[in-house]
């Protein structure tokens, strides 16, 4: 925590407000909101609630259980499934730099981290709990009674203020250590083969994935197939789902590249358990498909380039972030 956690003001009548301390070639971090400034004692709290499996209605469940560290908190899985037993119908993200979204799931639906956990907390097909039921359970403890009192400063726990919790320690999942994140500093060189990759990489990915977060955080139509069945219709909508607007028909938000050897499989839909599967889509794009994105185009390259472009792409792996 310390290493991405830097103290800006401290007084005895208050907590220690924290901010991210981010490497110099990291954009600036979008400002926690005033009325939820980053403090030790809020980051602490939304981990141990994070981790904490009474936060679902079987107290089977936890935020973990689907968004797991040593998985850049994601959980390998095409589609989880929670309290109901029932699949979800989009692809576990990955939480790590959320600090620089300005929305949340693949169609952008929330706005911001201390409005992200409302929906998983209290879906049945998630974790499935009563937010009042959770608050009643909560302020009967009077361990986190204490911990949210150190906090907030409040006498009462409220669904607000889990969310707040947990928004905190969210913010403070930031990837940065990786060997491209090395070069950057000046510390590291890319092989010859890495080289090449990063070259092919700017060449053909940059414009919706650029560094250094790899993520241009905006929604894309990037040539999946609209072949569904009635069934599966809620993953052909995209950001249509919150605009309503026609164009916005299957675009779904760009994830970031990093971590890629622990975020498998790929796509809002999970389709491409491999990288190879990836790029295979996009050396073979359909181009007939609706709103498909004018940044989205075949990519023509060797074999050579394509190993040279998994070489570069390892390079993004950083350590678990925790």
């Amino acid at each position: 925590m310390s290493s991405v956690l830097w103290g800006c003001n401290t007084n005895s009548n208050s907590t220690n407000k924290l901010q991210i301390n981010s490497p110099s070639h990291f954009p600036k971090p979008i400002p926690s909101p005033n009325r939820n400034e980053l403090t030790q004692e809020g980051i602490a709290l939304g981990r141990r609630l994070f981790f904490d499996t009474t936060l679902s209605a079987n107290n089977q469940i936890s935020c973990a259980s689907c968004h797991q560290p040593e998985l850049a908190f994601s959980d390998n899985k095409p589609f989880s499934s929670g309290h109901s037993g029932r699949f979800l119908k989009r692809n576990t993200p990955p939480l790590f730099n959320m600090a620089w979204a300005e929305s949340f799931f693949w169609d952008g639906g929330v706005k911001n981290l201390e409005s992200l956990s409302f929906a998983a907390l209290s879906s049945p097909d998630e974790m499935g709990v009563d937010l009042e039921e959770l608050c009643l359970g909560l302020n009967q403890d009077k361990t986190y009674t204490s911990a949210f009192k150190q906090a907030f400063d409040v006498d009462s726990i409220s669904s607000a203020y889990i969310s707040r919790a947990l928004a905190q320690y969210m913010r403070t999942l930031v990837s940065y250590d990786s060997r491209y994140d090395s070069v950057q500093l000046g510390l590291s060189q890319f092989s010859d083969r890495q080289l090449h990759g990063h070259n092919v990489f700017v060449k053909n990915c940059a414009s919706c994935h650029p560094p250094p977060l790899f993520t241009d955080n905006g929604f894309h139509h990037n040539g999946i197939s609209q072949k569904y069945t009635a069934h599966h219709l809620y993953l052909t909508t995209g950001r249509f789902r919150i605009t309503r607007d026609s164009i916005d028909l299957g675009k779904y938000k760009t994830p970031s590249l990093r971590n890629l050897s622990r975020t498998a499989p790929y796509m809002h839909d999970g389709r491409f358990e491999d990288l190879d599967e990836v790029l295979n889509h996009y050396q073979n794009l359909d181009l007939k498909n609706q709103n498909q994105d004018i940044l989205v185009t075949h990519i023509e390259f060797s074999d050579v380039d394509k190993n040279a472009l998994k070489a570069f792409l390892k390079t993004l792996e950083g350590g678990t972030i925790d």
